[in-house]
């Protein structure tokens, strides 16, 4: 991994016996020494290289400019928001910081207006001292040696984008930017602000969307983002540890949750991947239950799902656990139905599989159905497939759900989760074994395998936990 270099502030301190030529010196250096506080860098990104080189890629991929613009800061207005990039705009850039934008020439410029001028701009906003008092120190267009911070050769004030862009509009016909979609949550606002900044800008201009040949990109994961994956994931499965180990009845889910995000935050994550899933009893049939409010009962059955983000890249792993610490003969039977499952898909999951769940002979969720539909019934005398109401994966990265077709075939280089389950409402029993795999050119490579998936294992850990509670418990007493 690698992280940005960070300067000293270089502070003068009073001396009488100096000399003139040293006090003179120090205020050279204190006027251009760059601040050490960069509010919303992230700790860790990738080289400038990296972006270049993607930026590069989709350069050569197209016949019009792409013009695209980063999140403004003002996206929500609740006092615990903390900004995040649009990822998108991050993944070419590595700026995580608001009102920036973004040009890119394509490879094969047309026109003598075009020949001479830069491939790429950054344009960032001006400074802005008042604000920063409040906010911290931002980069700006006029930053000393902001060209080698950034990765750009050509930086330049935010203001003048909306002229560079109607002036490219005279040499071409289109121009690249995300154009909206529907999504599950009704599509993003940001990408319609966008479009409708760029009609405004240049109302006679055909728009194209560019949102696939970013996400091909993006699904190819780099060395960096693999590390940083990993990373998420390591914390994730230590979080994972210490919920095997703290969890008992009586506890709500909330103390469960908040321990996991603890372990996280004491380990480097900046932030959560998602809202973290506890889900005892009734509520571990609840895919994405996020309430926390139960008391954890004895005999209860707990879905964890929980993933810290590293490097604005998340990690996405669940577990099932008993509440105390034993499963019930009839938890233990859909737990090893769910793991059977997860492992069948395992055993063929390689380049040229699939996702899909229209189950054709490369879908990896089809072999995950059918070994379910064929293990076990429900207190119906049922097959338990109709219970298995997800999908079994879905490519991680900048994104939880990170862009990908579930049913094109899958290439090296990818991450992707496993997570089949079965949720019966019933019986008040879900089951949820999720891990994150990396797609290899031969097979896979199992990113969380260090979190133990054997019933038995996980038993012994609790166990093992619940042994030392009452040892400590007895010495206090004594």
């Amino acid at each position: 991994m690698h992280s940005r270099a960070r300067w000293r502030p270089v502070r003068r301190r009073r001396e009488f016996a100096a000399s003139a030529i040293v006090s003179i010196l120090l205020g050279l250096i204190a006027c251009f020494a760059a601040p050490s506080a960069r509010a919303q860098e992230r700790r860790d990104r990738e080289p400038n290289s990296v972006y270049l080189e993607r930026r590069a890629k989709l350069a050569a991929q197209v016949d019009c400019p792409i013009v695209l613009l980063g999140f403004t800061g003002r996206e929500e207005s609740s006092q615990t928001y903390i900004f995040e990039q649009e990822e998108n705009f991050y993944y070419l850039t590595g700026h995580n910081e608001e009102d920036a934008g973004l040009v890119i020439l394509p490879e094969k410029s047309s026109g003598s207006d075009t020949a001479h001028a830069p491939h790429e701009i950054l344009y960032l906003p001006g400074k802005n001292p008042r604000k920063e008092k409040w906010n911290g120190v931002r980069m700006s267009h006029a930053d000393p040696g902001i060209e080698a911070r950034t990765g750009f050769a050509t930086v330049k004030p935010f203001a003048e984008m909306r002229a560079a862009v109607e002036s490219l509009t005279k040499t071409y016909s289109c121009i690249y930017t995300i154009l909206p979609y529907e999504k599950e949550l009704g599509g993003y606002p940001h990408e319609k602000e966008v479009v409708d900044w760029l009609q405004q800008v240049a109302p006679q201009i055909k728009l194209k969307d560019i949102r696939a040949q970013i996400t091909a990109l993006r699904q190819i994961k780099s060395p960096g983002e693999i590390a940083f994956l990993q990373r998420a994931i390591d914390l994730t499965v230590d979080s994972h540890l210490e919920a095997m180990r703290i969890m008992r009845p009586g506890l709500h889910e909330y103390e469960v949750a908040a321990k996991m995000v603890e372990v996280h935050a004491m380990g480097g994550s900046e932030a959560e991947g998602y809202a973290p899933v506890v889900g005892a009893g009734p509520n571990s049939t609840t895919l994405h239950y996020d309430k926390l409010s139960r008391k954890i009962e004895d005999g209860d059955i707990v879905v964890l799902d929980v993933g810290a983000q590293y490097s604005g890249y998340s990690a996405d792993i669940s577990r099932t656990i008993p509440a105390n610490g034993k499963f019930t003969p009839r938890q233990l039977e859909i737990y090893n139905i769910v793991l059977g499952a997860q492992n069948a898909a395992l055993a063929a999951l390689k380049p040229g599989m699939d996702l899909c769940q229209k189950g054709s002979k490369s879908s990896l969720h089809k072999i995950s159905y059918d070994y379910i539909n064929s293990h076990g019934k429900d207190l119906h005398g049922k097959s338990l497939g109709q219970y298995y109401i997800h999908g079994l994966g879905h490519n991680i990265g900048l994104n939880v759900h990170d862009p990908g077709e579930y049913c094109k075939p899958l290439q090296p280089g990818m991450v992707v989760t496993m997570e089949p389950g079965i949720y019966i409402s019933e019986e008040n029993l879900g089951v949820r074994i999720e891990d994150d795999v990396l797609v290899t050119d031969t097979g896979y490579k199992f990113l969380s395998e260090s979190l133990p998936r054997d019933p038995a294992e996980i038993e012994k850990i609790m166990a093992q936990a619940a042994a030392q509670r009452a040892k400590a418990a007895k010495k206090g007493d004594d």
